[in-house]
């Protein structure tokens, strides 16, 4: 009888809401259909099974929740900024370059955006034909 209680901690079912998943215990399932995607791009079956699934989560959330904490406890209390992130993977050098990575991506999409913004609002101008300038 008592391998059944242990057995039955493990013994999650994920009920449907509304289109988001929760499990027996009440935690919605935050990531479950990108890390279906993401285990099937690394190997695993199109359909995994929703206990490996289950597991991956519950191990992206405790690491995102430690590095949460430490990045408080390192920078103004009760923030989290980027540099403090930065500062706790600098020495696992995948982590580290794939942050730099992700920054440097952003930089070029916030650029991108906005280049895009100041094109189109630059079509709704009226042209200027040469008789007068335009101060930006």
């Amino acid at each position: 009888m008592a391998s059944e209680d242990v057995f039955d901690q493990f013994d999650e079912e994920e009920q449907q809401v509304e289109g988001q998943s929760f499990t027996k215990a009440g935690r919605k399932r935050l990531f479950s259909k990108e890390l279906r995607c993401m285990m099937y791009g690394f190997g695993d079956d199109e359909n995994p099974y929703t206990e490996s699934v289950d597991i991956l989560e519950d191990l992206v959330i405790e690491f995102i929740t430690d590095m949460t904490h430490s990045a408080m406890e390192i920078g103004r209390s009760g923030r989290v900024q980027v540099e403090d992130i930065v500062f706790l993977v600098r020495k696992d050098a995948k982590k580290y370059a794939r942050v730099k990575e992700l920054l440097m991506m952003n930089e070029e999409l916030k650029k991108a955006r906005k280049a895009f913004d100041e094109g189109k609002f630059a079509g709704n101008e009226v042209p200027n034909n040469g008789n007068c300038s335009i101060a930006k």
